[in-house]
């Protein structure tokens, strides 16, 4: 019997308990690793807070140091504004272009005393420029008009203007822009006076900063323009950090300062950075340590750590598992032994249902050649005689149906037993299960009724198996009967297929009756009352039945399970009550298209009409009952029968009569020679004569391992006259196309 996992485990009181020493022995192992382990995490994490703690306390003075230093160059800059205006408020640009040598040597004289200016400029309404401290003579072509600071000062009224780096245009170098408007006598704009500012005195500052405290410093502009990094950009380099920068965004939320941390917008390095404002100037000074300077200190001071904790945890840990070692010896052999308890007990559940099925199939097969002749003649012939009985006779109507319906029952119970016993003969196709489920969906909602919701959740790129597809829908329209039955006050009932692999270990719990590999899985699941552990381990078992007497025959499941295994899949129930039940079948996926044809749709019932077919049919059977029916059956639909009784006498019949168009043959036949041979020898005499065979049995000549072969059409025993006329006609016209 197969069983759900946690029945395939062993039970507490079978599960012998390790010995208590070696349990404490395991125990002081674990502690030996794992308390010192404990006590290093704990410690590096608050070591770890520490180090990035330090690190910001370190970034906010020395954010304080260089907002000090800017504040005060910032501040040499207003004096040098103040010296230019006191110097050219009342001079004419005459005046000045006639005295540029002079003006221009009394210039570079005062920036020698502060390295912190390149330049001083005094450029004309106009923008050209009129005299400078570095370019002498100046070029008078030179229009510096379009510059930012100059259409600010001309614009507006903005005091002093801080303008961003700009290549200069009278000398191969950077700078930024310290500007003043500039007026004439009668209050009017008479141009610019510029502060040339060298971005490298600042980088060059910043570089003396302490490693430790600082990879990233600079000066930026309210708006976001650099006006000054460490490390220095290259020449000729103009960067505006994004509003979404890190520092942007701490600067839009805290005007004054703070810190912040993210990745830098100009290198991309995760960085921690402090920021202040200059007082009274749209001008950030900003300094950033990457967080990968301070991960490598904290992990340079835990190493330390590591040189001392490591040979101690290891002594102990050394220790303690030796210990353990000499312990486990006795352990070990009670673990084997009950390993060898736990796989007996599955072998001999498997055993014992192997028996069962054995029984099973013995009685079955050794009344279902009979008892299925018998039936097909009962079947048959009440299907004769109902449509001559006198529609008025309404009781003898009613007998005969009854007759009917109790036959087909008693063939179901026969295909069930057969089915159970892996006997019940397989036409395998190649199946797209998705389809078929799809195709399912009305036939399920008629079956299951309105207080059952049914849901179907197939999977996408489901592989494809190698299955009998009616048996399959029988199975499934078996399990949602069973589940509607646990849903008495309606429920949901949920059909799903997926793709799955069953690897060795789940094979070897499952008790060695499937083999690991990849498998096409289809479940039918429930919100019903569930199934307790004695009832599920009994559930696939024969005329086992939880159901009322009369109510159920205890087939179907046993059924389903014979199908499953037939065709070399596994079945698996998951039911807890009160928790619903879901079970799970697995088919082998089939590996590329295989030998199999595709599964085809069902096909419309044959309408039986008298005079329709004119073709010669010759009937091999030796069951007098059953041979009767069949001639009379294909005779009212217009075939010539010709019987023979043995395989002898069909031979001579087919030599004498050239205009047979189908051998309709019993597999099993008296006197040596069963149908399969038979119709091999009419081969050997019509090689294009089409076959069709009938068997009530499947311990033969045509069916091996449960499946029919590959060339072989079969009717199986006990037929209905509707599924006689259509096999026949298929077959016809099978050779006619």
């Amino acid at each position: 019997m197969p069983h759900s996992h946690e029945d395939m485990k062993p039970k507490p009181d079978e599960a012998a308990p390790a010995g208590a020493a070696e349990w404490q022995l395991r125990l002081l192992v674990a502690a030996s690793l794992i308390l010192p382990l404990a006590i290093f995490t704990i410690a590096s994490w608050i070591s770890y807070r520490e180090h990035f703690e330090q690190a910001e306390d370190r970034l906010q003075r020395t954010a304080t140091v260089m907002q000090e230093h800017a504040a005060k160059v910032f501040e040499t800059f207003e004096v040098t504004e103040r010296y230019m205006e006191e110097l050219f408020n009342d001079v004419s640009n005459d005046e000045i272009r006639k005295n540029e040598a002079d003006y221009s040597a009394r210039i570079r004289s005062f920036i020698k005393t502060l390295p912190q200016l390149r330049d001083l400029w005094v450029i004309d309404e106009n923008g050209h420029p009129l005299v400078s401290g570095t370019v002498f003579p100046m070029p008078r072509g030179l229009d510096l008009s379009d510059r930012a600071y100059f259409q600010a000062q001309k614009r507006d009224d903005p005091g002093t203007y801080i303008g961003e780096v700009v290549h200069a245009r009278a000398a191969n170098t950077d700078f930024f822009a310290v500007t003043r408007k500039r007026l004439l006598p009668d209050r009017r704009f008479g141009g610019v006076y510029l502060v040339s500012i060298v971005p490298q005195y600042f980088s060059n500052y910043y570089a003396t900063l302490p490693d430790s405290r600082v990879n990233n410093a600079g000066l930026l502009r309210a708006d976001g323009a650099l006006l000054a990094r460490y490390p220095a950009l290259p020449p000729r380099t103009s960067i505006r950090l994004p509003a979404d920068s890190p520092v942007m965004r701490a600067i839009h939320e805290y005007p004054e300062g703070g810190l912040t941390r993210g990745t830098s917008a100009v290198d991309g390095i995760d960085r921690i950075a402090a920021y202040r404002k200059l007082p009274g100037k749209p001008v950030y000074v900003f300094v950033g340590i990457d967080v990968s300077t301070i991960v490598h200190e904290w992990m340079r001071d835990m190493s330390v750590h590591l040189y001392f904790g490591i040979p101690a945890t290891l002594a102990m840990f050394t220790l303690a598992w030796l210990t353990l070692r000499n312990t486990r010896g006795v352990s070990a052999a009670y673990g084997q032994l009950r390993d060898e308890t736990v796989r007996r007990r599955t072998t001999e559940l498997a055993l014992r249902q192997a028996q069962k099925m054995e029984a099973v199939g013995r009685l079955t097969g050794g009344i279902a050649h009979d008892f299925n002749n018998l039936l097909t003649a009962i079947i048959g012939n009440v299907e004769l005689a109902l449509p001559r009985v006198d529609p008025a006779d309404e009781r003898m109507i009613r007998w005969l149906t009854a007759v009917r319906q109790a036959s087909l029952r008693a063939a179901t119970l026969v295909q069930r037993l057969l089915s159970f016993s892996r006997q019940h003969p397989q036409e395998i196709k190649r199946v797209d299960i998705n389809r078929l489920i799809g195709e399912m969906s009305e036939l399920l909602h008629r079956t299951i009724g309105e207080t059952i919701r049914i849901e179907t959740v197939l999977a996408s790129g489901l592989w494809k198996t190698a299955i009998d597809p009616n048996q399959l829908e029988n199975a499934i329209l078996n399990l949602a009967v069973n589940a509607r039955d646990a849903m008495s006050d309606g429920g949901k009932l949920t059909i799903e297929s997926s793709n799955a692999y069953l690897d060795e270990a789940y094979t070897a719990r499952a008790g060695g009756d499937v083999k690991p590999g990849q498998y096409v899985m289809v479940a039918v699941s429930d919100t019903g009352a569930g199934m307790p552990a004695d009832v599920r381990e009994h559930a696939f078992e024969p005329f086992f039945t939880t159901k009322p007497t009369g109510a159920g025959s205890g087939l179907g499941l046993s059924m389903v399970y014979g199908f499953v295994k037939q065709s070399n899949g596994h079945i698996q129930i998951y039911s807890e009550p009160g928790q619903g039940t879901s079970i799970k079948m697995y088919f082998p996926r089939l590996d590329g298209d295989g030998a199999y044809p595709d599964r085809e749709t069902p096909e419309r019932p044959v309408e039986p009409r008298p005079d329709q077919h004119h073709e010669c049919i010759l009937l091999v059977e030796d069951d007098e009952d059953v041979s009767r029916y069949v001639i009379e059956a294909l005779s009212e639909f217009g075939y010539r029968v010709e019987h023979a009784g043995t395989a002898a006498e069909a031979l001579v019949i087919l030599q004498k009569t050239p205009d047979i168009a189908l051998l309709f043959t019993d597999v099993v036949l008296p006197d040596g020679m069963n149908g399969r041979e038979l119709a091999r020898e009419a081969k050997k005499l019509r090689p294009d004569l089409p076959v069709l065979f009938a068997t009530g049995y499947t311990r033969n000549a045509i069916i091996h391992h449960g499946r029919l072969d590959a060339d072989v059409e079969l009717l199986t025993k006990p037929f209905t006259t509707e599924t006689l006329a259509r096999k026949v006609r298929q077959v016809l016209d099978q050779k006619a196309g």
